[in-house]
């Protein structure tokens, strides 16, 4: 049974529980300033050898360090060449995903880049998985998503194959239940 399935396969709301809230959000951090370190490394995993990454699409929180981060992320990108298909941006909690995951992906972009919070991300991944062509493992973040709280809030295998920058330059990536952490090359 995954996180959308009641027995007998009935659907539900892809929104997070209330026992899953209480059990996984308490405390989550609020996303970090980026660094050049991560940015770069971001960079790196989407202009890789043997890449043909062109366009993107560009997804964030509505705090300042989300906000900022894809705003670096833009810029960087454009002033390499690369084309931003849309930016969308969402609330940390919302009655409805349905509206910024059909943002997200209206367009089909070669990658997708993600600032975000946890919580807010979580939500978002849910509807996206449910109700759209999102793919995770077209998808790259920024280091305030590198916890495996983020995939039991999401649902197991929800994010599959997302991967990420460290604030250190290192990398992370998701698969299934589990984060997993490499330090810089």
């Amino acid at each position: 049974m995954n996180s959308f399935t009641e027995p007998h396969g009935t659907s539900r709301s892809p929104l997070i529980g209330a026992a899953d809230l209480a059990a996984h959000a308490g405390d989550l951090p609020a996303p970090r300033p980026h660094t050049e370190a991560e940015l770069a490394t971001l960079m790196g995993l989407l202009t890789g050898p043997k890449s043909r990454i062109e366009t993107v699409t560009i997804g964030h929180g509505r705090d300042d360090a989300s906000r900022a981060a894809a705003g670096a992320f833009e810029r960087a990108w454009t002033a390499r060449g690369g084309r931003v298909l849309t930016v969308v941006d969402w609330p940390e909690t919302a009655a409805s995903w349905l509206r910024p995951a059909r943002r997200l992906t209206a367009e089909t972009p070669d990658a997708w880049v993600i600032a975000a919070s946890v919580l807010g991300f979580a939500q978002l991944a849910r509807r996206l998985r449910r109700s759209t062509d999102f793919d995770p493992a077209c998808t790259v973040a920024f280091s305030s998503l590198s916890t495996s709280r983020l995939t039991a809030l999401a649902g197991a295998g929800t994010l599959s194959g997302l991967r990420g920058a460290s604030a250190d330059g290192g990398t992370w990536d998701v698969r299934g239940a589990w984060v997993t952490s490499c330090p810089p090359a």
